[in-house]
C-alpha cells in the first residue's frame, strides 16, 4: 500500500472519522483508523462499536491529489498518527506499508509508526428492512440542535439518553426528555416525497458528532433499520446503533392550559437569567425564583454566603394569576438559547407543576421546551 496525498485535506479526513474513535474501549484495535485504498479511492474508517464513520476520498478529488501507487490497507493508532499528520512540514505526503509497518514522509521529515492487520478491525453493520428518506442538512441540524439539551447523561436510564423520533409520511416528531425538562420539535421535512413509518431512539452522543459533520452539507439520505441508522454525507457515512426499549409517553406531561403567563424576548429573560445565576451558582441548591405579581415580574438570585441580585423584566405582557416559582436557572437558559432570540411565550399553571417555553402566539407545541420548578419550601 503506497499513496501520496495533499496534508489539509487528508486532516479533514481523519478529523471526521476521529469523531467516532475513543479511548475508552473494550476493543483494542477501535483505537486505530482503518484505512484502505483500491484503484480509485482512499477510505478511512473510525468507530467506537456504537457509532461509525466512514469517509472516502477519490482520487478524481482534484483538491486532494491524491495520488494511488499500490492498494492495500492497515490500522494505525488515531491520535500518534493524526497528530504526525498535523506536524508534518509540507504541502503533501506520502504513507508506504511494508507488512505491518507504516513509513510516513513529507518534505524532510520521516516517521516509521506499527499498525495492526486490516482484517481484524470490525466490519461495518450490514442492514435489513431499510426504510429510506433524505432530508434537509438544516431541518436536520434544528431538530438536534433544539432536542439534544434535554437528552439525560445519566447511564442509569440508558433510553432517556437518546433522542426519539416518530416519522410519519414527512413529518419528524423529536422529543427528549431527561425527567427534570422536555424538548419537542415537530418538522414538516422540506424537498422529499418520502412515506416513512418509524419510531427510533438514537442516541443524543451520535447525533452530537452528527452535526459537526453536517455543517456546508444540502441533503442527507438517512436509512433505518432494526437496530441501526445510516446517515449518508456524500463521501462520508455516519453508522449509529439505536437505543432499544420504548420511550415514555411525554405528550401527557404537556399542560394543555395556563393560569398565569408571560410574553418576553428570549435574549432578555437570558440576560436576566444569566446574572441571577452569577448568585444561584454560589448556592447549594442553584435555584432562581420569579415573582410574578400586580403586572410585574421580577427575577430574583440569591446566594446566603455572597449576596442577593433582583432584576425586573421588562416583559411584553403578562397575563393570569399571581405566582411565584422557583427553578434551575441553566435548564431555562439552554431552552431560551434555542429560541435564537425571539419572543417567547412562558405559560405556568402552579408553582409545583412543569411550565412551558414557546415561540411567541405558537399554539401547536411544534417548538416547545418544558422545565419542571423547584421545590423551595
Amino acid at each position: 500500500m503506497q499513496f501520496t496525498i495533499n496534508r489539509q485535506a487528508f486532516i479533514k479526513a481523519l478529523n471526521d472519522v476521529s469523531r467516532a474513535i475513543s479511548s475508552r474501549t473494550t476493543i483494542p484495535i477501535l483505537t486505530n483508523i482503518k484505512l484502505v485504498l483500491n484503484d480509485e479511492e482512499l477510505i478511512l474508517t473510525g468507530s467506537n462499536a456504537d457509532i461509525s464513520i466512514e469517509t472516502t476520498i477519490p482520487q478524481s478529488d482534484t483538491s486532494a491529489q491524491l495520488v494511488i501507487t499500490q492498494p492495500g490497507g492497515i490500522t494505525l493508532p488515531a491520535t500518534f498518527f493524526t497528530n504526525i499528520v498535523k506536524r508534518l512540514p509540507a504541502d503533501n505526503m506520502t504513507l508506504a506499508i511494508d507488512g505491518l509497518r507504516a513509513a510516513i514522509t513529507s518534505g524532510a521529515s520521516a516517521f516509521t509508526i506499527n499498525g495492526q492487520d486490516v482484517q481484524n478491525y470490525p466490519q461495518l453493520p450490514e442492514m435489513e428492512d431499510v426504510q429510506s428518506l433524505s432530508v434537509s442538512a438544516a431541518q436536520l441540524v434544528d431538530i438536534i440542535s433544539q432536542t439534544k439539551i434535554s437528552a439525560s447523561t445519566q447511564e442509569s436510564r440508558p433510553i432517556l439518553t437518546g433522542i426519539h423520533l416518530q416519522l410519519t409520511g414527512n413529518s419528524v416528531k423529536a422529543v427528549t426528555t431527561d425527567s427534570h425538562r422536555l424538548s419537542q420539535r415537530i418538522v414538516t421535512l422540506t424537498g422529499t416525497d418520502a412515506d416513512v413509518d418509524a419510531d427510533v431512539i438514537i442516541p443524543a452522543k451520535a447525533f452530537n458528532e452528527l452535526q459537526s459533520l453536517l455543517e456546508g452539507q444540502d441533503r442527507v439520505d438517512i436509512k433505518l433499520a432494526a437496530n441501526q441508522a445510516v446517515f449518508d454525507l456524500g463521501h462520508t457515512t455516519f453508522y449509529t446503533r439505536l437505543l432499544e426499549g420504548n420511550y415514555p409517553e411525554t405528550d401527557r406531561l404537556i399542560p394543555t392550559e395556563s393560569t398565569t403567563a408571560i410574553t418576553i424576548e428570549a435574549s432578555a429573560l437570558l440576560g436576566a437569567i444569566d446574572r441571577a445565576s452569577l448568585l444561584s451558582h454560589e448556592s447549594r441548591n442553584n435555584v432562581v425564583q420569579l415573582s410574578l405579581k400586580n403586572g410585574a415580574a421580577v427575577l430574583t438570585g440569591n446566594s446566603q454566603e455572597v449576596g442577593q441580585v433582583k432584576e425586573e423584566l421588562g416583559a411584553q405582557t403578562i397575563d393570569g394569576d399571581d405566582l411565584e416559582i422557583s427553578f434551575n436557572p441553566d435548564y431555562v437558559r439552554d431552552a431560551l438559547r434555542v429560541f435564537n432570540g425571539k419572543s417567547v411565550d412562558v405559560k405556568f399553571t402552579s408553582n409545583l407543576r412543569p411550565f412551558t417555553l414557546t415561540p411567541a402566539g405558537e399554539t401547536d407545541n411544534k417548538q416547545l421546551q418544558l422545565i419542571t420548578p423547584v421545590r423551595t419550601f
